[in-house]
C-alpha cells in the first residue's frame, strides 16, 4: 500500500490505532480511574467530608462538560488532544497544591474536566470512526484496551507505589508529567482521516471516500427519540460506573478491606475490561448493536448487589471480573451506537451532546451517593439505587431502533 510516496505493508490506520491505545490510557485510563485513590487523602489531610471530596469532579463536569456542544467539533481533533494533554498536567499540579480550600479544589478540577473534555474519548472516537468503517468496532474495542489498561495499572502500578514513595502531592505531580511528555510524542504517528495521507478508511485500494454526508442538525437531533433515548440510556448506565469507580474504595474500606485490596481489585477490573472492549467490539460489528449494548449494560447492573456482601470470601473477585467485563464494552459502544443510528458525519455533534451528558451523569451521581451516604451512614440505600440506575440505562437502550432511520431527519 502506497501512503504518501511511502510504501508500507501494514494499512497505517493500524499504527493510528496503537497510538490512540496510548493517548487513551494516559489521558483517560490513568488519570481518571487514579483519582478516587487520592480522595481518602483529601478527607484525612483537610478534614473532609465524603461529599465534599466527590463534589469537585461532579461542580466541574457540571460547569465544563456541557461546553463541549459548542466548539468541540469544530476543532482537529489531534490538536484537542495536544490541548487537552497539558491542561490535564496543570490540573494535577494544581490538585497537588491543595491546601484544603474548596475553590482551589474545584478550580483544579475544572482545569481537569477542560483535559478530559478535550483529550478523552471524543476526539479519540471521531478520529477512529474516520479511518474505519468495516472494522469500526474492533479498531474502538483495541484502542479502548488502552483505556482498561491505564485504568488497571493507574491505582496499583501509579497511585499507590508513587504514593509510597513520594507522597500523594508529588505522586500527582509525576503522573501529569507522565502525561505531558508521553502523549505529544504519541501522536506524530497520528492524523485526523485516512484521507489526510491519501488512504482511504479500512486500507481498501479502491471504493468512495468517508461518507460525506451533511450532518444531522442539532435541532434534528434534538427532535429525535433515538437521540434522547440513547442518551438517556448511557448517562444511566455510566452514572452507575461512576458510582462505583469514586467510591469503591471508600465501600471497601467500610467493609474492613485494605487500600491494597481496593488497587488489586481495580486491577483485576480492568483487566477483565480489556476483555470485554476487544470482544464486545468484534461482536458489534457482526451483531446487532442494539442488543449487544444491551447485553453489555445488563453486564454493568448485575454485579451491583455483591457489594453488599463484598468481605466474604471469593466475593471481590467475583465482582471485578464480571463488573470489568461490563464496564469495558460500555463507553466504546456508545460512539458506534451513534455512528451506526445518525452516520459518520454527524458523530463529533451527536457525541458533543452524548459525551457531556454521560459525564455529568458519571461525576453527579456518586456524588449523589457520597452525600446519601454520610447521611445514612452506609452504603446500602445508595447501592440499591445505583442497580436500579444500571438497570434504566439497559432498558432505554432496549427501546432504541434497532436500524437508521433517515427518515427521521428529513
Amino acid at each position: 500500500m502506497r501512503a504518501g510516496g511511502i510504501v508500507t505493508s501494514v494499512f497505517h490506520g493500524w499504527v493510528v490505532v496503537a497510538a490512540l491505545f496510548l493517548t487513551l490510557g494516559l489521558t483517560v485510563g490513568v488519570p481518571f480511574y487514579g483519582m478516587p485513590f487520592y480522595y481518602d487523602y483529601f478527607i484525612k489531610e483537610f478534614g473532609w467530608s465524603r461529599g465534599a471530596a466527590t463534589s469537585g469532579i461532579a461542580l466541574a463536569t457540571v460547569l465544563i462538560q456541557p461546553l463541549g456542544a459548542f466548539f468541540i467539533y469544530r476543532f482537529s481533533p489531534c490538536k484537542l488532544i495536544l490541548f487537552g494533554a497539558g491542561m490535564l498536567c496543570l490540573s494535577l499540579v494544581l490538585l497537588a497544591s491543595g491546601t484544603g480550600s474548596l475553590w482551589l479544589y474545584y478550580l483544579a478540577w475544572a482545569g481537569f474536566m477542560v483535559g478530559y473534555l478535550c483529550a478523552g474519548p471524543l476526539p479519540h472516537q471521531v478520529i477512529l470512526s474516520q479511518w474505519f468503517r468495516r472494522n469500526r468496532g474492533l479498531a474502538i474495542g483495541i484502542a479502548y484496551v488502552g483505556l482498561g489498561l491505564g485504568g488497571a495499572i493507574s491505582q496499583k502500578y501509579v497511585a499507590l507505589p508513587l504514593i509510597q514513595s513520594y507522597g500523594w502531592r508529588n505522586a500527582l505531580i509525576y503522573t501529569g508529567v507522565l502525561i505531558a511528555v508521553l502523549v505529544p510524542l504519541a501522536l506524530v504517528f497520528v492524523r485526523d482521516r485516512a484521507s489526510d495521507m491519501n488512504l482511504r478508511p479500512d486500507g481498501d485500494a479502491s471504493g468512495p471516500q468517508p461518507e460525506a454526508a451533511t450532518p444531522v442538525a442539532f435541532r434534528d437531533l434534538l427532535r429525535s427519540g433515538g437521540f434522547w433515548l440513547l442518551a438517556a440510556g448511557s448517562c444511566a448506565s455510566i452514572g452507575a460506573i461512576g458510582s462505583i469507580n469514586q467510591h469503591m474504595k471508600l465501600i471497601f474500606l467500610d467493609a474492613g478491606l485494605s487500600a491494597a485490596t481496593v488497587a488489586d481489585t481495580t486491577f483485576v477490573i480492568l483487566v477483565s475490561s480489556l476483555a470485554g472492549r476487544v470482544f464486545m467490539g468484534w461482536m458489534a460489528d457482526r451483531l446487532s448493536k442494539k442488543w449487544v449494548m444491551v447485553a453489555v449494560y445488563l453486564m454493568v447492573a448485575l454485579p451491583v448487589p455483591l457489594l453488599y456482601i463484598v468481605g466474604q470470601p471469593g466475593i471481590v473477585t467475583l465482582f471485578a471480573i464480571l463488573f470489568g467485563f461490563g464496564l469495558g464494552a460500555n463507553y466504546m459502544l456508545i460512539p458506534l451506537m451513534a455512528a451506526h443510528l445518525f452516520g459518520v458525519s454527524s458523530l463529533a455533534r451527536v457525541m458533543a451532546i452524548v459525551l457531556p451528558v454521560d459525564s455529568i451523569g458519571q461525576t453527579c451521581f456518586p456524588f449523589l451517593l457520597g452525600m446519601l451516604r454520610d447521611n445514612q451512614r452506609n452504603y446500602d440505600i445508595g447501592l440499591a439505587l445505583v442497580f436500579g440506575l444500571a438497570l434504566a440505562g439497559a432498558a432505554a437502550i432496549a427501546l432504541l431502533p434497532a436500524h437508521p432511520t433517515p427518515a427521521d431527519f428529513a
